[in-house]
């Protein structure tokens, strides 16, 4: 696991990490880092008949701060502006949407500890 926080980086580490557990929460992964000129969403997630907008945010450590208190009032109106251009461009209208955070700290074993924040905002 240290090998793979070296080669792809500790964002990318947790990204992939969170998609793993959507993916065991019974969740598909419809796309990743989407991006648009009004910003990216790290990951897009469908279960059913709900969409899921996640945020995902990484850090070595906690002591200065939890992850998701990263995610603030301008992240979170770039994410609401991109997942609107989705919307769009999908024609998914018919859906329920949500946002997430997942809030990950890669402990000193290497392991991503995930804390899952539904419908953050």
């Amino acid at each position: 696991m240290e090998k793979s926080l070296k080669t792809a980086g500790l964002a990318r580490f947790g990204e992939e990490e969170a998609g793993r557990f959507l993916r065991n929460q019974g969740y598909r992964i419809l796309e990743r880092n989407f991006r648009t000129a009004k910003g990216e969403i790290d990951i897009i997630a469908g279960s059913g008949k709900m969409i899921v907008f996640a945020e995902v945010k990484t850090r070595s450590s906690a002591n200065f701060a939890q992850p998701w208190e990263a995610v603030g009032f301008r992240k979170r109106k770039h994410l609401r502006e991109a997942a609107k251009i989705y919307i769009e461009q999908n024609g998914i209208h018919e859906f329920e949407f949500r946002f997430d955070v997942l809030s990950i700290v890669v402990n000193e074993t290497q392991q991503a500890e995930i804390e899952w924040i539904q419908d953050a905002f």
